[in-house]
């Protein structure tokens, strides 16, 4: 079969990443993006829950009655593959599969992955650094080659990302990143300050996940630069998906999955007028 439209999103297999899945299908038919059959990718790094998450959503009562998906003569496909975004040859592996059979391209990217580990030393910021931000924006490449012109690639980032917790020096090299490159510094002093155990006097919060989101939203915004500078229309904005009830957050969310995937799926699907390198909350623009 063929598909008019593609898109993947990352970390798919429960929480915020199973309801954007949801949310594409049932949004996608009255969306300016609408021009066929709409395959969705729900990947995950295990077999297991990847497919079960799956079986979940065929089962899912609201698609069945909204008949969104193919199977009740609805517009979207959703399947399951495997994609470990910390694993090289997993994320090479499934890039070659998109390749091979979709030789038109993706449309969308929601990279959903990421981990939020308990405690604060030196091994869990190069683990959480390494997930949310390195393997993110390796991802991002990857798949940008992979692209239809005009489409979209969305990074879930956070308001713990917001650049109010730092020095006013941090905060400035921040935004005065005009590279990865420049962001990718900020990463690597971070992470020496806290090998020192310094990382307040170098003027950082301890706390690994609000910098590894701050990275990957100051690295979003420059590759969109990038990109656009090469000529490039694919859309590329980071996001967040508000303070979601999920096992990220040990449950002490106050939203729904659902409500912490529109903003996600409004980037993807929604009338956003060209606007790339921004960062998202509740539909709108919002200062970093």
């Amino acid at each position: 079969m063929g598909y008019s439209r593609v898109g993947i999103v990352t970390g798919a297999n429960k929480g915020i990443g199973l309801a954007i899945v949801r949310q594409l299908a049932l949004q996608y038919p009255k969306s300016s993006l609408n021009s066929g059959p709409f395959l969705i990718y729900l990947t995950a790094r295990d077999k297991g829950r990847g497919e079960a998450a799956l079986k979940a959503l065929h089962e899912d009562a609201q698609l069945q009655k909204a008949k969104a998906l193919k199977e009740h003569g609805g517009l979207s496909e959703i399947k399951y593959h495997q994609l470990d975004i910390t694993d090289r040859k997993s994320v090479d592996a499934f890039a070659a599969h998109l390749k091979q059979a979709h030789r038109d391209g993706i449309d969308v990217v929601i990279n959903n992955a990421g981990i939020a580990l308990n405690g604060f030393d030196a091994n869990v910021v190069k683990t959480t650094l390494g997930c949310n931000y390195y393997n993110t924006m390796e991802a991002c490449h990857t798949f940008l080659s992979l692209f239809k012109p005009e489409g979209r690639l969305i990074n879930v980032a956070s308001t713990g990302g917001k650049l109010n917790k730092y020095s006013d020096e941090v905060r400035n090299r921040f935004l005065a990143s005009k590279s990865e490159a420049d962001v990718t510094s900020i990463m690597k002093d971070f992470a020496s300050s806290v090998e020192a155990g310094k990382e307040k006097e170098a003027g950082f919060p301890s706390a690994a996940y609000a910098v590894s989101k701050a990275g990957l939203i100051g690295a979003t915004r420059a590759l969109a630069v990038a990109e656009r500078e090469k000529g490039s229309s694919v859309l590329i904005n980071s996001c967040c998906p508000g303070y979601v009830n999920t096992d990220m957050t040990k449950g002490n969310g106050t939203l729904t999955p659902d409500d912490g995937a529109q903003t996600p799926v409004f980037l993807a699907l929604g009338d956003i007028q060209g606007e790339t390198g921004e960062f998202w909350k509740d539909k709108k623009r919002c200062e970093w």
